[in-house]
């Protein structure tokens, strides 16, 4: 039976709810380990790297070299800022994510090029990162699948955690906060709105329990 340790809470750059103005705060994603079948899958490692180790430890127990499976709900780079901490796990992601953000950074590197100029190094940075990433398979394990939430970015996914009493999906920025669950709100700067919006109706009619990308865990309000 799978089991997930909220390791971060994640927090917004701002909160439309409390009327904040942009930018207020550094915003960083929520940070899970999921623990099933001798795989340890951290999901999002968003905080700078030695920050994420030490509360990796706090709250689990665990070293870096522990983690088997390193799972991004996309790609952006809030969600990945410790990647590098975990260079023995596998990095993962969805294809549907993977895929449009490898065409995106190859379509600036190449406008740089026709122009004459020189990419950003971010760019290439992020290409070689992508080469790292492997294509998340449909069940991680058994009982721990991948679940397409796409809206927030392309090809955003988060895993879903099937056991007999209860169904928990770790959502990312497809349920961005409690307040936006409970408001049916999607994150302003999503890709596509209305998909992230069907995507948000999909996980509430499926979940029990919600890990949202910027906020602590939740129960459905519709279950």
């Amino acid at each position: 039976m799978p089991e997930f340790i909220v390791v971060s809470i994640g927090t917004l750059s701002h909160n439309p709810f409390w009327k904040e103005a942009p930018g207020l705060r550094t915003p960083h994603a929520t940070t899970t380990l999921v623990v099933d079948e001798g795989r340890r899958i951290l999901v999002d490692p968003s905080l700078p790297g030695l920050a994420l180790v030490s509360r990796l430890f706090e709250r689990t127990g665990l070293r870096p070299e522990q983690i088997t499976d390193v799972f991004c709900t996309t790609l952006r780079p809030t969600h990945r800022r410790a990647l590098a901490s975990f260079p023995q796990a596998r990095w993962l992601a969805s294809q549907d994510e993977l895929d449009p953000y490898r065409r995106h950074l190859s379509a600036l590197a190449d406008a740089a090029e026709r122009s004459g100029g020189q990419a950003d190094p971010a760019i290439g940075a992020d290409l070689e990162l992508l080469e790292r990433f492997l294509p998340a398979p449909d069940k991680l394990t058994e009982a721990v699948h991948l679940y397409p939430l796409a809206g927030p970015s392309p090809g955003s996914a988060g895993l879903l955690l099937a056991n007999p009493l209860r169904t928990i999906v770790i959502a990312g920025d497809a349920a961005l906060t409690a307040q936006h669950v409970l408001a049916g709100r999607v994150w302003e700067g999503s890709a596509d709105a209305e998909t992230a919006v069907k995507s948000l109706a999909d996980l509430l009619e499926i979940a029990d329990i919600i890990v949202c990308g910027h906020d602590n865990y939740m129960l459905s309000p519709v279950r």
